[in-house]
């Protein structure tokens, strides 16, 4: 057993069988990259005894599961059922325990119609638990899949999940997972003062971080309410570096299918604060961006609810743009597909919406786009804030 500690946090890796994962989309790597990657939740022997005889909770959506073999899984809510664990309450995030509800979409309280367990929304009339929520609640089990984006709200709720426990007392268990885009830091740092749901922390876009880590970080940062610790256990991953290509299994959320589109989503979510569609309509979400508005240029798409998208952008409009299916694997945010959607509104169409601020985390990058600056000089200007970022965050990784 190798053990971390921090204050209260403490951390847990054993090693024993490895275990692979099946892609969702087009892969990234070779196979052999990924296949050795033992997922906290996998690890049943080694938090079992921390459940046991409890009541406990989870925070939990479609991501959450334990796989039996590369094609096989059964949700974590149903193994820890199995193996006699006394789940009392399911807290499900943003698009819901299963997965299904539209970015930005209210999901509401229900009961799980497998299992009859209550699921309590955490992305509907409360965003953080509540003390009545959490009463007779004597653990946590926090395991949902990240993609590593700052706008990306799982991590939000996260932040909300541990304030709650720690101003009650109850011990938080993370059950770690891989990062798509752990390979790299990017993009612009989040100025406090433009807080909100899509982005809590003085963070860049692009973090470089597992969600265990990133849990470490909100501890040791004191960024909880009133400075509060959280009683943390996170169960880290297995033959795991931030170098490790990995292809999820399952979608994250229901307009990320694939690969490609997890690995664009930092540098085309710029697109959600902005009249632009990036692919929501279609079934290349996040992997093209295109507006009715813009020169017909011999690529076209018309958005139509589906999936994951009841209302796109330009709904039933014909949308040229460009497609971005074919682009290689990036290790940094490409601002150059902003400045080119922003350059090829013509005036009089309206480009910014109005979350086009919280999620770039300042007013500074509507400004450099109104005042015509490069993509390099746009990059250059990230620079000092993310060379501060890394000298902090070097000290909640538990990975190379």
């Amino acid at each position: 057993m190798i053990s971390y500690s921090f204050k209260n946090t403490y951390f847990l890796l054993f090693f024993f069988m490895f275990f692979s994962f099946i892609s969702c989309g087009q892969d990234l790597s070779s196979k052999k990259d990924i296949v050795n990657i033992e997922v906290g939740a996998q690890q049943t022997t080694q938090y079992l005894k921390l459940l046991k005889g409890r009541n406990v909770a989870v925070i939990a959506n479609q991501t959450s599961v334990i796989f039996k073999n590369n094609e096989t899984y059964t949700h974590l809510v149903d193994s820890l059922l199995n193996l006699n664990i006394n789940i009392t309450t399911v807290f499900s995030p943003e698009h819901g325990f299963r997965g299904k509800a539209d970015a930005s979409e209210k999901v509401a309280d229900g009961k799980d119609s497998k299992t009859g367990l209550p699921i309590i929304s955490l992305y509907g009339k409360n965003k953080k638990p509540t003390k009545e929520q959490l009463k007779d609640i004597d653990v946590v089990v926090f395991d949902i899949q990240d993609v590593g984006v700052r706008f990306y709200t799982y991590i939000s709720t996260l932040h909300y999940v541990m304030e709650a426990c720690a101003e009650i007392g109850i011990p938080l268990i993370v059950f770690d997972r891989p990062n798509p885009n752990g390979h790299y830091v990017d993009g612009p740092t989040l100025e406090i003062e433009h807080k909100s749901f899509v982005g809590m922390h003085p963070v860049p876009l692009v973090y470089g971080m597992t969600i265990g880590e990133y849990a470490l970080m909100i501890n040791g940062e004191h960024w909880l309410k009133n400075n509060a610790i959280s009683n943390l256990t996170v169960i880290p991953l297995k033959n795991y570096t931030h170098q490790s290509s990995y292809s999820l299994p399952i979608r994250p959320s229901p307009n990320l299918p694939n690969d490609i589109a997890i690995n664009l989503y930092p540098s085309l979510g710029f697109f959600e604060g902005t009249t632009i569609n990036a692919g929501r309509g279609t079934e290349n979400q996040f992997q093209q961006y295109g507006a009715p508005f813009f020169l017909e240029n011999g690529f076209g798409y018309t958005p139509e609810p589906n999936f994951g998208s009841k209302y796109p952008k330009h709904n039933g409009k014909l949308c040229f743009g460009v497609h971005l299916k074919n682009v290689e694997r990036i290790n940094y945010v490409n601002i150059e597909w902003l400045i080119d959607a922003y350059k090829k509104t013509p005036k009089g169409e309206t480009f910014f919406g109005a979350t086009f601020t919280v999620h770039a985390g300042n007013t500074l990058l509507e400004n450099q786009l109104k005042n015509g600056l490069t993509a390099k000089e746009i990059q250059n200007s990230w620079q000092p804030k993310i060379k501060e970022f890394k000298k902090f965050r070097k000290k909640y990784l538990l990975y190379e």
